[in-house]
């Protein structure tokens, strides 16, 4: 059993209420904004869209696999998630709903998409065509995502058949630098430096695999009642751009990066 490490603190009977079994977690919808009704003028990638109008939606909270154009060598089912999406979403309309900020830094539209009753992203990670990839102004429905992209991964659906997308042990992580990466490991001790907090995977902190927690970070850990700090013993599962190959960090910014195993 699997839950996000926001709730590893939480007082006991609100644990017990999340501990249900996964089917029935997953079954729930999030209480996601309202928003627009639009028309898909044309899919890009599994993981982006063009309305009637010309504007872009990226699909907020997920990680499909690229297409060549976007980053020089496609990735794994690639097309699959493409025309997958394609069945789902081109020539209908669609309602936008929103879980945090609403436009990325190219002015995308950052949305959850709905046909009818069906949540487009909840759907792309049942069917293994895409990785949750939350972000600190993103959070809402994350729980919801983890809960489905477990039950793909065990059942082995589309990408989780293909080693380029399996979960990296802690001690492998600098093979996969520059790269975004889920990685499993048990936690060696965490060490407070400048302000920033360290969890590190192995027993010499200059080489091993760690996660880096600023300022900012902390901050909404807190708000959370998560110390991040007591994470010395636990086995995780973290998810991220992995940075360097001879001391390979993840940088978290928000507690749903990290599931408690």
């Amino acid at each position: 059993m699997l839950w996000a490490a926001r709730y590893v603190l939480l007082p006991a009977l609100m644990l017990a209420a999340l501990m249900m079994p996964l089917p029935a977690l997953a079954a729930r919808l999030p209480a996601f904004e309202p928003g627009e009704t639009v028309t898909i003028g044309a899919v890009v990638d599994g993981g982006e869209l063009v309305l009637g109008d010309a504007r872009r939606v990226r699909l907020v909270g997920i990680e499909a696999p690229h297409p060549a154009a976007a980053h020089g060598q496609s990735w794994p089912y690639a097309e699959e998630a493409k025309a997958v999406l394609e069945k789902l979403v081109l020539g209908r309309e669609v309602e936008l709903r929103f879980a945090g900020n609403r436009r990325d830094r190219y002015g995308r539209i950052l949305a959850h998409v709905f046909v009818g009753k069906r949540w487009v992203q909840g759907e792309m990670i049942r069917r293994g065509l895409a990785r949750v990839a939350s972000a600190a102004d993103n959070r809402r429905g994350v729980a919801e995502m983890l809960a489905r992209e477990d039950r793909a991964r065990q059942a082995r659906r589309g990408i989780w058949r293909d080693r380029f997308y399996a979960v990296r042990a802690a001690d492998e992580a600098g093979r996969y630098a520059g790269s975004f990466q889920i990685v499993e490991g048990a936690v060696a001790d965490t060490a407070m430096v400048e302000g920033q907090l360290f969890v590190n995977f192995g027993g010499d902190w200059r080489t091993a695999f760690s996660l880096r927690l600023q300022p900012d970070a902390l901050r909404v850990f807190r708000a959370e009642g998560i110390d991040a700090g007591a994470l010395r013993g636990a086995r995780v599962r973290v998810r991220g751009w992995v940075r360097g190959s001879e001391r390979p960090i993840i940088d978290v910014t928000h507690p749903e990066q990290i599931e408690r195993l």
